[in-house]
């Protein structure tokens, strides 16, 4: 199988269950007689496993081969599922959490580093879209599964089975990896020196790619937040918050991944065409205006609407972001920044939704909109501020 595939099949099967943990956590904490906010704790072993094992991975993609180390991550998020299935207590649900992000962490620098320096602005959005069909099957799979009487455990052991085969796939396949290329220095060792001599100290380019990469790296962890949150606390505060039935939320939660799908899908060729700058400019006003109409008072319809809306501007973000890279922090650290940036949007994609849940803790299911605008307008202010290209982005 060629690689382009076997990233689609990959962020596919992680998918699943990475979009229906807010569905499924109203059964495991009755189950194990925990209260709603402590879904945060679970939320923050997760991402201190993801923050160590994407750094790590953005840092050895230069001397590790793509294909085994997918396969590895692939397996510890299965097994992580297994784990959680049969588990008793909290605790051991959040050591299973750990286990499943640190296969996730690796799966998602991996996948994103190697798509970085081989796929153009369409593959890389498709890439990220197959993550979006996952999430949408996901939610499906676990509503149909608990409106026939099968437990939370049950969901869990399906989705494990299903990332069990991809992962015995990608070892099978792993050697249909192209070996990760060192990337040139940009300067040969005997000239830098002299050139340093000659026009003076390189350290104004080297912080402004530090600062580009600093500024990503805080832009991705408020989007994967926005993002994430809607995704996990969307069941919620469309049942608690809005009144829906649970059914019919469970449908409109998967048609929010769908969004992210079709998004990623539709707007990967008109990023090649127009630009990704234009696209992600276009793309970060709409994640707010979503947000709006999820927080404004209205009939259910706008809210669901604003939901969708959201999960469509959000759906290119990642990827384009992911794709400049190297046009931000330069072609030789464009490896470790892609790992910082998976780090960072794990952290995001845990902290966040677990400081939203506090608020909806506090005040109840609706606080998720008025949350989400603050968040998006901050993610706003960042890429203005510190992301927007001052000259053309090259296209791909």
């Amino acid at each position: 199988m060629p690689p382009f595939f076997l990233s689609c099949l990959t962020y596919l099967g992680v998918a699943l269950p990475g979009s229906t943990l807010g569905m499924l956590w109203p059964s495991m904490r009755i189950s194990i007689h925990e209260p709603v906010g402590a879904l945060g704790i679970v939320l923050i072993c997760g991402v201190a496993a993801a923050v160590v094992s994407a750094t790590a991975t953005g840092r050895l993609l230069s001397r590790v081969r793509s294909g085994p180390l997918l396969a590895a991550g692939s397996a510890l998020v299965a097994g992580a599922l297994v784990m959680e299935a049969a588990a008793p207590a909290l605790w051991l649900i959040a050591i299973g959490s750990a286990v499943f992000c640190t296969g996730f962490g690796a799966i998602d620098a991996g996948l994103n580093a190697y798509a970085a320096g081989h796929f153009g602005a369409r593959q890389i959005n498709w890439m990220h879209a197959g993550y979006g069909l996952g999430a949408t099957i996901g939610p499906l799979l676990v509503t149909a599964l608990l409106a026939c009487g099968a437990g939370w455990r049950f969901a869990l052991a399906v989705m494990a089975a299903v990332i069990g085969v991809i992962a015995w796939v990608l070892a099978v396949c792993r050697h249909a990896w192209e070996e990760p290329c060192r990337e040139p220095e940009r300067t040969p060792p005997d000239d830098r020196g002299a050139r340093r001599e000659a026009d003076g100290p390189e350290a104004p380019g080297v912080e402004r790619g530090k600062r580009s990469v600093l500024s990503g790296v805080v832009f991705i962890a408020v989007e994967t937040g926005v993002e994430s949150a809607a995704g996990i606390w969307g069941y919620v505060y469309l049942t608690s918050g809005r009144g829906l039935p649970g059914t019919v939320a469970g449908v409109v939660v998967s048609a929010y991944w769908v969004m992210m799908f079709a998004g990623r899908a539709v707007l990967g060729p008109v990023a090649e065409r127009a630009g990704a700058a234009r696209v992600l400019a276009v793309a970060v006003c709409g994640i707010p205006a979503g947000a709006v109409l999820m927080t404004v008072p209205a009939p259910q319809l706008v809210a669901v609407a604003g939901m969708l809306l959201l999960g469509l501007a959000a759906a290119p973000v990642f990827p384009l972001i992911t794709l400049t890279t190297a046009d931000r922090a330069g072609a030789g650290a464009a490896s470790a920044a892609v790992g910082l940036q998976v780090a960072a949007s794990a952290v995001g994609s845990a902290a966040l939704p677990s400081l939203v849940g506090l608020a909806i803790d506090a005040v109840g299911a609706r606080a998720l909109g008025p949350a989400l605008v603050i968040l998006g307008l901050a993610m706003c202010a960042v890429h203005r501020l510190a992301l927007r290209p001052a000259g053309p982005v090259r296209r791909r």
